[in-house]
């Protein structure tokens, strides 16, 4: 069976036409930006935006987006990420966009109504408060509490750290701890908050290395430092339920780090055309640099890079529309991506010379600003490049336990799992990889323990996908490996 890899013909109409609204309109809006209000100037391209249609392109279209799947959506993200004003004037900027796609998903009626649509509507923006200083990357190290006040309200108390685009916000969208003896990942709950509170206080807006021109705060939101005291939160604006919060937020932020990829891919882009640009007019020595093969070499690695970069999202966007796990690719996109970008403007800034260096180009700016060396750091508030490298030999392991389940006969504490009618014992099975994922642990008890939490996270998903609870059914080889991809 051969490999399709031909775009459908909607999808790139669809990325002409943002193509052509970027270049045309978002880059040459870009410097009015100088000498114009920042409201003047987004309130102009936004409307121009509706009248032609584009306007939050993965909402669905009955709630007035674009109605588009993940592939026409990455096409769309690959052309806005090449301005600075593209995704603001199609209302499909982060953190906004996720958060919208998660109230979208779990909201009440209610919440909808009151919060998701001026969200739609572009009237109001809102944060996702979830990162705190003590817990970094680890989002179970949250210590952030919410504890219900009879059966109206709830109370928070607690602090959190780089609450990106918070100094901007009309609400926020709070992970807190309500039930500290729950499951690891069911500790967590998420609560709708509306700005400007007395108990949601914005201590500062966190400095780093970016270079901030006209607007930042407006245009990237700035990192906020948050202290929360005593702030009270309708039982109404709980998002999703009681214990969901964890979940919600990692799937939140499965689409945001996707879409600071398909950003990237587009800054490097015009980073790239902007070097091309460069030197094919610049001459050293009497000779065009264009000419000069060393820096042939280095274009064609910065396009090749670009190249795998596309393929990988791309990729991502396909198993996304089918419904399949992603998470192996999000986390080796979510690296490589912060890295290829960095190169590219790197790249682009050494072929520009002292210009480059200097801020007569944007190439600095980026560099060091909101898309760039921040999104190579993550700091601390979402997961850094380490981090997710530390979890994709986990998920490599996974596929190789699975392929060892089926083919060896060995077992780890009871009967090695068998094949029956090409179906495995899934209790049986699931049992075995538990205790022998826990098998590198040195203490005993710590590997039993392990071993059995593991166990029961396996048939619990196991129940999920069709089988009993009890025995979690017979699964075949493609269901297993779905559990453990």
């Amino acid at each position: 069976m051969s490999i399709d890899f031909e775009i459908p013909a909607e999808a790139k109409a669809i990325r002409e036409r943002v193509r052509k609204w970027v270049q045309q309109e978002c880059i040459p809006a870009e410097k009015e930006l100088d000498s114009k209000p920042f409201d003047e100037v987004l309130g102009r391209l936004r409307a121009k935006a509706r009248t032609q249609g584009l306007w939050c392109p993965f909402v669905p279209k009955e709630y007035g987006g674009m109605g588009l799947g993940p592939l026409a959506n990455a096409l769309v993200q690959m052309e806005l990420g090449e301005s600075t004003l593209g995704a603001l004037s199609m209302n499909t900027q982060g953190p906004d966009d996720a958060s919208m796609m998660t109230i979208l998903a779990h909201g009440t009626d209610y919440q909808k109504e009151k919060f998701l649509k001026p969200l739609l509507n572009g009237d109001k923006r809102i944060c996702f408060s979830m990162t705190e200083k003590a817990a970094g990357a680890d989002a179970t190290g949250m210590q952030t509490t919410a504890v219900k006040d009879g059966n109206e309200n709830y109370i928070l108390n607690g602090e959190k750290w780089f609450s990106s685009s918070a100094s901007v916000a009309d609400m926020a969208l709070v992970m807190a701890k309500t039930d500290p003896n729950a499951p690891r990942h069911k500790q967590y709950s998420t609560f709708i908050v509306e700005l400007p509170n007395s108990g949601y206080r914005i201590k500062r807006n966190v400095k780093n290395m970016a270079i901030e021109g006209p607007h930042a705060d407006r245009i990237s939101g700035g990192h906020s430092e948050i202290e929360i005291r005593d702030l009270t939160v309708p039982a109404d604006n709980l998002l999703g339920g009681e214990g969901n919060g964890f979940n919600m937020g990692q799937h939140r932020l499965a689409y945001g780090r996707l879409r600071h990829g398909m950003h990237n891919v587009a800054k490097a882009q015009r980073a790239l055309d902007m070097a091309v640009a460069h030197i094919t007019k610049r001459s050293t020595f009497g000779v065009l640099l264009a000419d000069r093969q060393a820096v042939q070499f280095m274009l064609a690695e910065c396009a090749s890079e670009l190249y795998i970069g596309r393929l990988m999202l791309l990729h991502i966007a396909y198993k996304a529309e089918k419904g399949m796990d992603l998470r192996q690719e999000n986390s080796i996109a979510k690296v490589y991506l912060a890295h290829m970008v960095h190169k590219v403007i790197d790249t682009a800034i050494q072929l520009h010379g002292a210009l480059g260096f200097s801020q007569d180009t944007p190439l600095a700016k980026w560099y060091t600003q909101r898309a760039r060396r921040r999104r190579r750091f993550a700091i601390g508030r979402d997961v850094p490049g380490e981090i997710k490298r530390m979890s994709l030999p986990d998920l490599i392991r996974q596929s190789i336990l699975f392929k060892k389940v089926l083919t060896e006969d060995r077992w780890m504490r009871g009967s090695p799992p068998r094949m029956t009618s090409g179906k495995l014992n899934s209790h049986a099975s699931l049992k075995w990889i538990a205790f022998d994922r826990s098998s590198g642990l040195p203490d005993p008890a710590q590997r039993d323990r392990r071993a059995v939490r593991l166990e029961q996270q396996f048939i619990s998903l196991a129940a999920s996908i069709g089988g009993d609870a009890g025995d979690a059914g017979d699964l075949s080889r493609r269901e297993v490996s779905v559990l453990l991809a």
